[in-house]
């Protein structure tokens, strides 16, 4: 699978943004046989179980010139990474606890001169500045994550959607949003916007007062 399977989604793209999106596959791919952050038999799927995943945060929100995120719990860099090829001017804090996976994040970012990414080896709770979002990919379960970054975000909004968390996570994410106090929720089917059926059971959990 290619990454036209982007641009089949995401219209609009410089020549800039769609070489980056093409360079994804061998750079994960140099890393991966060195470091273990996608599952060897997944690689064939990456443009659509990581980079189309992380990008459908897009579908929701189009992040306006110089908003803040935070992507906790990035991992190898998801969503962080293409979301912040797709909005060069927004800027991206990308965080964890492992080592090795932010060396990569790091090695990435330089590679395809990512300048909007700053990726730093630190638990999610111990960042200590607010955003206009939080984002993430299934890390934990939601009111843990909540505990977490749930005050992490900046009051007063300026882009489409209340700033808070994104959340992406796959089946029946009811309890887990039923059990978050202080805040409003609303669930997103990600299916109305992707006819793969990758897509059929993830959804994307806004979080925000």
């Amino acid at each position: 699978m290619s990454a036209d399977i982007i641009f089949r989604h995401f219209g609009g793209l410089s020549d800039s943004q769609k070489e980056q999106f093409e360079q994804l596959f061998d750079i994960y791919s140099y890393w991966n046989g060195r470091i273990n952050l996608i599952s060897r038999k997944d690689m064939g799927n990456f443009y659509l179980h990581h980079v189309l995943h992380s990008l459908s945060i897009a579908k929701f929100v189009q992040f306006k010139d110089f908003t803040e995120i935070m992507d906790a719990g990035t991992g190898g860099g998801f969503p962080g990474i293409p979301l912040a090829i797709m909005f060069p001017e927004a800027n991206f804090h990308l965080v964890d606890s492992i080592g090795k996976k932010i060396k990569v994040v790091k090695e990435v970012a330089a590679t395809l001169n990512l300048r909007n990414v700053k990726a730093e080896q630190t638990r999610m709770e111990q960042v200590d500045q607010t955003y206009d979002f939080v984002i993430s990919r299934a890390v934990c379960y939601l009111p843990d994550f909540m505990k977490w970054t749930g005050y992490k975000f900046h009051q007063k909004s300026f882009n489409g959607l209340r700033n808070g968390i994104l959340y992406l996570k796959g089946g029946d994410v009811s309890k887990e949003v039923s059990a978050i106090r202080r805040f409003r929720t609303r669930t997103y089917k990600l299916s109305k916007h992707f006819d793969e059926d990758f897509f059929e059971t993830k959804k994307l959990v806004h979080v925000f007062h």
